[in-house]
């Protein structure tokens, strides 16, 4: 197992160009278990307090953050507030031993996941919302050069387009995209409500 650094981090890989999970539970056992689970695909930070939670938050650009429900001075569902309220563009998932109840409906959360919990589970739910973040980033890619393709195709003639290899390529890094997106809708149709929302 990767020992974390005094900053919390778990080392697994290149930080860079892997998706960055913050781990935050009080439970340092277990905190280190989930830990050991994902450091071999992504990059994890753990946090055994709402205080340090936030702290990494304010930091690190976190991915993907798993929090607890039941915590001391500042709980997960405190934690999840202040995330949505500082507009952190992270995904957020409670990994809890607290049966959902109604109170649920009123949390901005992205999954929920009720102890105990099993390997092969947390990995799932983490390389869904790790789709969902990829998802938000093509889509946003789309969105721009479909722009790009109105403006021209309001001011070109077909004709001209349809011979130019700049006006070609960029058809072409649309329709890879769409595909891409269409391929994420695919792997996970449980998250089918937040595709629509980030369309």
């Amino acid at each position: 197992m990767d020992e974390p650094t005094d900053d919390g981090h778990t080392n697994g890989g290149d930080s860079e160009t892997q998706t960055t999970v913050l781990v935050v539970e009080d439970d340092a056992d277990l905190a280190a278990l989930y830990a050991e689970w994902l450091a071999g695909d992504y990059d994890v930070r753990v946090a055994h307090s709402g205080k340090e939670a936030l702290s990494v938050l304010a930091d690190v650009d976190v991915d993907v953050a798993l929090l607890d429900r039941r915590m001391g001075t500042i709980s997960g569902d405190e934690v999840l507030e202040e995330i949505r309220k500082r507009g952190y563009d992270c995904r957020v998932a409670m990994v809890t031993a607290v049966d959902p109840d109604l109170d649920v409906v009123d949390m901005p959360f992205d999954d929920y996941l009720t102890k105990p919990v099993k390997r092969e589970a947390l990995h799932e739910m983490v390389a869904g919302l790790t789709a969902l973040v990829e998802y938000s980033e093509f889509q946003l890619k789309l969105s721009s050069k479909r722009v790009r393709r109105s403006v021209l195709q309001g001011e070109k003639r077909p004709e001209e387009l349809s011979k130019s290899e700049r006006f070609q390529r960029l058809e072409a890094e649309i329709e890879t995209l769409e595909e891409q997106l269409s391929d994420i809708e695919t792997s996970y149709p449980g998250y089918e409500p937040l595709f629509k929302r980030i369309r």
